[in-house]
């Protein structure tokens, strides 16, 4: 025995919809959570160091670090200068920014990594939407064929219903930039 549902309303399309965002959202929720827990030990202090590094807080202890030494060290107070000529200092801040470069490089390429596996993802949905609506196109088009509707018979049409396939694309980019980088006074 069926039951047959009767026109769907709006209210439950957003409802439906709803559903739909809320599990994608969770999904992505769940993957950074795995993402994040499944890091070693050496991204985590990387991130960390990056995190405090750019923080306000850093920015305090080394304004008042740094102030401190250098007015320590400058003779306007009576007293004795550790560092007169700001040596050690020179050397302490060269050493840290090496050590901080180092930190947000490693982070950086993790989230390069991160950022590179999000739009691999991006690129299979959109090429598989794609597949979808050329599937879609074609049975819409069979239809207004069978009804015998004018526009069925549009060049377009025919075109919209071939699939497209990425490496022919990618080719015509690559082509496209060329030609564009071989004019004379040309930047990408």
């Amino acid at each position: 025995m069926s039951v047959e549902k009767g026109p769907v309303t709006p209210q439950q399309a957003t409802s439906g919809m709803a559903q739909i965002v809320e599990r994608n959202i969770n999904a992505l929720l769940k993957r950074r959570q795995h993402e994040a827990a499944n890091r070693t030990w050496q991204d985590k202090l990387a991130d960390g160091v990056t995190k405090f590094a750019g923080s306000m807080l850093f920015v305090i202890i080394h304004l008042v670090l740094f102030g401190t030494w250098i007015l320590w060290n400058s003779k306007l107070f009576p007293v004795k200068p550790f560092d007169p000529s700001l040596v050690v200092l020179a050397m302490f801040a060269s050493v840290e920014a090496i050590f901080l470069s180092t930190f947000v490089l490693i982070s950086q390429n993790r989230m390069a990594a991160m950022a590179d596996k999000r739009a691999d993802l991006d690129l299979q949905v959109s090429l598989l939407a794609e597949h979808e609506i050329t599937r879609l196109v074609t049975l819409v088009s069979q239809i207004a064929k069978k009804m015998d509707i004018l526009e069925s018979h549009n060049p377009e049409i025919s075109e919209l219903e071939q699939d497209v396939h990425p490496e022919k694309v990618l080719d015509s980019i690559e082509k496209f930039e060329d030609k564009y980088n071989a004019a004379p006074g040309t930047d990408l």
